[in-house]
């Protein structure tokens, strides 16, 4: 009688450990205090933690320096090639990064929007020697596959990114005309939505300079794929 009793007590622990494992799987749970991994639900991610002090390049109101850089159709692209700037939407974005994938259609609308108004995208790739998925063929490709509208540029020096204190990828940088640094951080509030975005970050700051008015607010957490520094 004893071992019934003990077989049973078996037989209903497993049948309960089994019915649980099965509800688990059918939630699409992740295991209890695992990772997720991809792009994150909603405006979360991966963010920049640091202070610019801790990040070094620029802070608001500095004056940024202008570069060189081999674009996607083999010219050097600078600054000052841009005629009629009014200010530069300067993007660190890469082939590869989720993140940077899920703006890429974003960029393109702000610049098709805003380029006419005098702000350009200038998007620069400080991943180049990462990966053969970075590199400047890999570029050359993934421009032509979205027919991207403004200038992709290699950072293959890696000697930009640092100057402006990049970290992550998209990690946008808003010149005036005086090319001051006006705002730094993050597109938008939502990487993985554009439809549920709520607040505009570098499209509001636009409309504040064009008012002549300093952008609110003029910095955000990026939330993006860590520059892969040498």
């Amino acid at each position: 009688m004893k071992k019934t009793n003990v077989l049973f007590s078996l037989i209903l622990l497993v049948s309960c450990s089994l019915i649980s494992f099965s509800t688990y799987g059918q939630r699409g749970d992740g295991p209890p205090n695992g990772e997720r991994k991809g792009p994150p639900h909603g405006g979360r991610g991966p963010e920049q933690t640091k202070t610019l002090e801790e990040i070094g390049g620029y802070k608001i109101g500095d004056v940024a320096t202008d570069f060189s850089l081999k674009n996607v159709d083999g010219n050097m692209v600078s600054l000052a090639d841009i005629k009629n700037a009014k200010g530069y939407i300067v993007t660190f974005t890469c082939n590869e990064c989720p993140f940077a994938k899920m703006y890429e259609d974003r960029l393109i609308e702000l610049h098709t929007k805003y380029a006419p108004k005098g702000y350009s995208v200038i998007a620069i790739n400080p991943n180049s020697i990462a990966s053969d998925k970075e590199n400047f063929e890999a570029m050359k490709k993934r421009a032509a596959e979205k027919n991207f509208p403004f200038a992709y540029l290699v950072d293959d020096k890696q000697e930009i990114f640092p100057k402006y204190g990049a970290v992550r990828t998209p990690h946008v940088f808003l010149l005036d005309n005086e090319r001051k640094v006006q705002y730094i951080g993050a597109i938008d509030n939502n990487s993985r939505s554009a439809k549920d975005v709520t607040e505009k970050y570098v499209e509001n700051a636009i409309l504040a300079l064009e008012k002549g008015e300093k952008p609110t607010p003029n910095l955000t957490k990026a939330i993006g794929c860590p520059v892969k520094a040498k």
